[in-house]
């Protein structure tokens, strides 16, 4: 798979009408909704630097947004991003002192005001190893996931899906679900995710 195919999976017409994402800046944690029904919740960090959309403030923006771009697609778990190209370097999960985007990139697009410049500041949904971290703000603004998690995320997610990062808690139904066994129900990596390196 060449360079150029995994930078440019734009938006078709329609896109994925049948999900999406809601991202808790309160709870960190992130909501798969299928249609309209809870499927997933995975553990995840929003920006340490608060919540906005200025230039340069490292912040995570709220509101409504689309996957405007699927990046990575098929790559082996841990694979490392620079400007959104995989180096060909793989990371094991909480490897010592690195902090890099890895496995997979869901290129966010603002669709309000309040987010307009989302896009244009690189905001994405992307793996980190940095997997300790997680539950807790830690990012430069984007949401990130463990690299098994966004992997899973992305091969159900299509472009064009709905994504709300909201600064309060998840909406869920009282009693509706156990999130613990809905996580650990959601966590298979898909077939074609590749292999990570074993120790």
């Amino acid at each position: 798979m060449s360079h150029g195919m995994l930078r440019a999976e734009l938006l078709p017409s329609a896109g994925d009408q049948h999900h999406e994402i809601i991202v808790s800046v309160k709870e960190q944690k992130l909501l798969l909704l299928t249609d309209g029904k809870p499927e997933a919740i995975y553990p995840v960090s929003t920006s340490k630097f608060g919540i906005g959309d200025r230039w340069g403030s490292y912040a995570t923006p709220l509101g409504k947004f689309l996957i405007k771009s699927k990046i990575g697609m098929g790559l082996p778990l841990g694979s490392v991003f620079k400007s959104r190209n995989p180096t060909g370097e793989i990371l094991k999960p909480n490897a010592p002192g690195r902090d890099p985007i890895v496995t997979r990139i869901l290129w966010l697009e603002g669709r309000e005001s309040c987010n307009r410049n989302a896009f244009g500041r690189g905001i994405y949904i992307h793996g980190t190893p940095q997997e300790r971290s997680l539950g807790r703000p830690a990012s430069y603004g984007c949401i990130r996931m463990r690299s098994v998690d966004v992997a899973v995320l992305s091969e159900r997610v299509g472009r064009g899906a709905s994504v709300r990062i909201v600064a309060e808690a998840l909406p869920l139904p009282g009693g509706f679900l156990n999130a613990h066994r809905l996580v650990a129900a959601n966590t298979r990596v898909p077939e074609d995710a590749g292999e990570q390196e074993a120790e």
